[in-house]
């Protein structure tokens, strides 16, 4: 579509974005987030993270966002195009862009995700280079101040253990070595030892322990509000978990009786924990009585290696 032009988003474009976007997922109550966030988008661009605008004819017909996650991983969110526009080049434009921006910062890889029932997402993101990466679940164990584990296993917070068992573990091979990152929502990037040791020193890391050794592990990302869906309270404090492994069903009741101790320590009145979406893992969660989110999500990536 040559008469489509990519610039950087301005704040002069929230109204449009706002107006193409708002419709995006009837699925959910409240619609597309996109229309409150754009505006902090705008304001926080900078050499982390830019956001781009597909211009047409003076209009801006479509918006994506790139995040630099480290030096060599980035993360594309955010992919809208207004509904006349769809299909004529504008979603290609929109991630070259992003592309482009992510190669001038070294990144090797640039990642997004998409929900599983968002078949046009889905068609799209293959169509402009992503290929499939993993897929996971959210688990939601509810915050239970007096929960326990009420086995043979052990509680404890050793972020090298917790290494260990997440580089042996079926979890880290079937996820690609990813986790929830914990500086952008939403975004999952690789899992090394220095975030296990970070997340001891500022949030929480859990393992469970037997006579064999280490048998579960998860870190808590961070902590959050955001809108309630009960009708009692206008928002909800959220515990979130960005990786989980276990060995055995056991291992993962355990694991998950020491998340809902945590979360309720720290406040939280909800949680919800990254797992890989497996049947053994999803039945594990199933089997220890702790709600699953109803769809998986789908993690894409392109290489931005080869030849522009």
């Amino acid at each position: 579509m040559s008469d489509v032009t990519v610039r950087q988003a301005r704040p002069g474009d929230t109204e449009a974005v706002a107006a193409f976007a708002s419709d995006t997922w009837d699925r959910f109550e409240g619609g597309d987030y996109l229309p409150d966030v754009f505006p902090e988008w705008v304001a926080g661009d900078g050499g982390d993270q830019r956001t781009f605008v597909a211009e047409f004819e003076g209009d801006a017909v479509g918006v994506c966002q790139c995040v630099a996650l480290s030096a060599h991983e980035a993360w594309s969110q955010g992919l809208r195009v207004a509904p006349a526009h769809r299909g004529t080049g504008v979603a290609s434009a929109l991630n070259e862009a992003c592309f482009d921006w992510a190669r001038e910062r070294g990144a090797t890889v640039c990642r997004a995700m998409v929900f599983s029932w968002n078949r046009a997402g889905l068609g799209t993101a293959r169509g402009v280079g992503f290929a499939p990466a993993t897929e996971f679940r959210w688990a939601h164990p509810d915050p239970d101040a007096e929960s326990d584990p009420e086995s043979e296993l052990t509680v404890a917070s050793d972020p090298d253990a917790a290494w260990s068992a997440w580089r042996r573990s079926d979890a880290r091979t079937h996820l690609s070595g990813l986790g929830l990152d914990p500086e952008e929502s939403w975004a999952l990037s690789e899992v090394t030892r220095e975030r296990f040791r970070r997340a001891a020193d500022e949030s929480r890391v859990i393992v469970v322990r037997g006579p064999g050794g280490t048998r579960g592990a998860t870190s808590r990302s961070r902590v959050f509000e955001r809108e309630s869906d009960d009708d009692d309270a206008d928002t909800a404090r959220w515990a979130e978990y960005g990786l989980a492994a276990w060995t055995n069903h056991p291992a993962a009741r355990a694991l998950f009786a020491a998340i809902a101790r945590d979360a309720a320590d720290c406040g939280a009145d909800r949680a919800r924990v990254l797992v890989p979406e497996t049947a053994g893992h999803v039945s594990d969660v199933a089997y220890a009585g702790v709600d699953l989110s109803d769809d998986p999500d789908f993690v894409l990536e392109a290489d931005l290696t080869g030849s522009e």
